[in-house]
């Protein structure tokens, strides 16, 4: 390459006394000086030789494609593009000034840009390996960045994540590869690696756009909605065509009054309009799985109010599957399985919340659906009786007599054998059941969950008159 004559504009008034072959002498020295603390790896020194050399002598392109290659090292890829593009605008057959050009430009995350300085090193050595090799790295972003587009689309988040880690081991410097990742990354609900990603580019460079509108995104998802919209309209400062800071900040205000609207109603007691209220918020945001969560779990309550029980367990399963540590769905679930005397998924559900929080609360719950479960188990004198569980001792005996005379033996004395022997075992149950209901000590113990076998209170022995003793003494 032929050697540039120094031009002496803007230079020292010590060195415009010099002459062309002395500057250029003294450029050369600044250069091997660079070119020594470049070996050592002192790369910000030699940054200051090669800027040296340049003030001597501006128009040499190698000195420009040095300092490039320290920037480069120093991870200043748009300042090293600068000067790489400036050696090959000086010397259009400087085959390291385009390489390095490519390199930035691939570190950038311009693929296309990239593979145009590739393949015109390749043009001047069709056979230079690094050039071919970097054109492969750039084909393989662009595939990567194709790949990311319909998986994106396709809201396969994960999908995204693993193109733009791919992508990323070349373009480390791609701000938009790292964003799109974080974007995704919230999406899958992994805010905190989200948050990570958002605050080294905003260390970088505090008023990227679309690091903040991430950082919103993953607070906003975290149902830290206040300080998300701050982040929202942070971005939309920055830039005021950011249609996702827009359409997530518009979201984010109608959900939180929504929310709150629905709260409201609920505290006056107007639990028609809470229940609607909750549903209309439920359709704002797919995506935001927290709020979702606890706006199924507000909805599972008012549902309850209302005695719609089973689609309260329904909005309560939905909470959980949504976020599978929301204990307040879980409990929220129990007292409606509770409501619904279905004991076995009461416990279940009590134990799971036991497991996870030990408090002396959790575990009375969890004891007293236990109890529920084990009376569940056996006969249930007040359903034979056909009385409430808070009969009177009236109403349990008015009971007796109606159910006993129903199923009398003599009043099926015509039936068929089968009928005899059904209305038989019914007639007994009755007698049974106002055994231990009428008795205010076995009623308390059976009411209590205790076995009445303990302490002599057989239910089969002969201290217990019969349906037929029971009935003729009553009449």
């Amino acid at each position: 390459m032929a050697t540039e004559h120094c031009d002496a504009v803007n230079m020292d008034p010590d060195m415009e006394m010099l002459s062309d072959e002395e500057m250029e002498r003294e450029a050369e020295g600044f250069k091997e000086q660079g070119n020594a603390f470049y070996i050592k790896k002192d790369y910000a020194e030699a940054f200051n030789y090669y800027t040296k050399a340049i003030d001597m002598c501006p128009k040499n392109a190698s000195y420009y494609g040095n300092r490039a290659a320290t920037l480069m090292m120093l991870c200043r890829y748009r300042e090293a593009l600068e000067d790489s593009q400036q050696a090959v605008r000086l010397d259009n057959s400087f085959t390291k000034g385009h390489l390095r050009e490519g390199k930035c430009h691939l570190s950038l995350g311009n693929a296309m840009a990239a593979s145009r300085c590739f393949q015109r090193v390749l043009e001047m050595e069709s056979d230079n390996s690094q050039a071919q090799q970097e054109l492969k790295n750039a084909e393989s972003i662009l595939e990567y960045e194709r790949m990311a587009e319909i998986g994106f689309e396709k809201r396969d988040f994960r999908m995204v994540v693993f193109c733009m880690d791919r992508a990323l081991e070349s373009a480390t410097a791609c701000h938009r590869f790292k964003i799109l990742k974080a974007e995704c990354l919230a999406l899958l609900g992994r805010y905190p690696e989200a948050q990570s990603v958002a605050s080294d580019i905003l260390r970088m460079d505090s008023t990227n756009a679309d690091a903040l509108y991430v950082r919103g995104l993953c607070l906003y998802y975290e149902d830290c909605i206040d300080k998300a919209v701050q982040f929202f309209v942070q971005a939309l400062r920055m830039a005021p065509d950011h249609d996702k800071a827009r359409l997530a900040c518009r979201n984010a205000k109608a959900l939180k009054a929504k929310k709150e609207e629905g709260n409201k109603s609920f505290k006056e007691g107007n639990f028609e309009a809470a229940y609607e209220l909750y549903s209309e918020a439920l359709t704002i945001d797919p995506n935001n799985i927290k709020t979702n969560a606890k706006l199924y779990c507000n909805r599972a309550t008012v549902g309850s109010k209302l005695k719609k029980l089973e689609q309260a367990i329904e909005d309560c399963t939905k909470a959980i599957k949504l976020d599978e540590t929301y204990i307040k769905a879980y409990l929220r679930r129990a007292q409606c399985y509770m409501d619904t005397e279905q004991y076995e998924e009461a416990v279940r559900d009590y134990e799971k919340v036991y497991q996870t929080e030990k408090t002396k609360e959790h575990k009375h719950l969890l004891k007293n659906a236990q109890l529920e479960l084990k009376k569940s188990k056996r006969k249930d004198y007040y359903k034979v009786l056909g009385v409430d569980k808070n009969a009177t001792e009236d109403e349990i005996k008015k009971a007796y007599r109606k159910r006993a005379l129903l199923h009398h033996p003599d009043r099926h004395s015509g039936a068929s054998p089968e009928v005899q022997k059904e209305e038989e075992k019914k007639f007994k149950e009755v007698g049974e059941a106002f055994s231990v209901l009428s008795d205010p000590k076995k009623k308390s113990r059976y009411d209590s969950g205790q076995d009445l076998e303990d302490d002599g209170m057989n239910m089969g022995g002969v201290t217990n008159p019969g349906p037929r003793e029971l009935l003729s003494c009553m009449f």
